[in-house]
């Protein structure tokens, strides 16, 4: 049954982050801004050390940083593809609903590899399983956050973010569901982590932060990414006890 509790605790965490961020919309400007700190809070905090420690030992630090690189890298390759397919509002902000898709499809690919993470470690003993998971939760509220964001950011309608929000709040117990049948090594598990935290430095410092600034006071916007930034950091360390 705990598996079962798990993934459930995982797709109401997410789902009540999304809920908030929907609730905030005309406010968009303060919720991108805190998501791109947390964005790029994840891929810091999170991410990368992760990574290292799961694959570092086995291909070294410069391996490891190649496809942190190469996740930054493949991320602006297809971001500036999808942008040929964009549209500008009167407003003045540039819609891509493809970039939106893609965005929310990345953070929902990682919180399957969360759950992948808490099915894996339920493997070892249901006592290491609750404290992954107790991980995950941390800042499973801030990815609902993260992935309405960047829907509604790319022009995406309510009904979208509302779709993709169920995506993500499932994906969590999809990975932990897949970690039953099949054994994923540390140092394979730590790559994709790498891979995923390029993708996420992206997505914070190429979208979303500017994104928050258009049209908005700076220093309001500055002040809310600073805040996700350390939220994830006392999050994370917090989880870590």
């Amino acid at each position: 049954m705990l598996p079962i509790y798990l993934a459930a605790a995982t797709a109401i965490a997410t789902t009540i982050g999304g809920l908030f961020a929907l609730h905030m919309r005309d406010r968009l400007h303060l919720v991108l801004g805190f998501t791109a700190g947390a964005v790029i809070g994840v891929a810091f905090f999170d991410l990368i050390p992760e990574s290292f420690d799961l694959a570092g030992n086995a291909y070294g630090m410069n391996h490891v940083s190649l496809f942190i690189a190469l996740g930054f890298l493949i991320y602006l390759v297809i971001d500036r593809t999808i942008t040929l397919h964009s549209h500008e509002t009167e407003e003045g902000h540039t819609h891509s609903h493809g970039r939106g898709h893609f965005g929310a499809g990345s953070l929902s690919a990682h919180s399957m590899l969360d759950g992948l993470g808490i099915g894996l470690a339920l493997k070892v003993s249901p006592a290491v399983g609750a404290v992954v998971a107790l991980a995950v939760l941390a800042h499973d509220f801030s990815d609902g956050i993260n992935t309405v964001s960047m829907v509604i950011k790319n022009g995406g309608t309510k009904k979208k973010a509302l779709r993709w929000l169920a995506v993500d709040a499932l994906t969590p117990s999809l990975g932990i569901l897949i970690a039953y049948f099949i054994t994923v090594s540390d140092t394979t598990l730590g790559l994709l982590l790498a891979l995923f935290s390029g993708f996420f430095l992206y997505i914070g410092a190429s979208d979303l932060v500017p994104e928050s600034h258009h049209n908005h006071p700076k220093k309001l916007t500055t002040i809310m990414t600073v805040l996700g930034a350390a939220t994830l950091y006392l999050i994370i360390n917090v989880a870590a006890f």
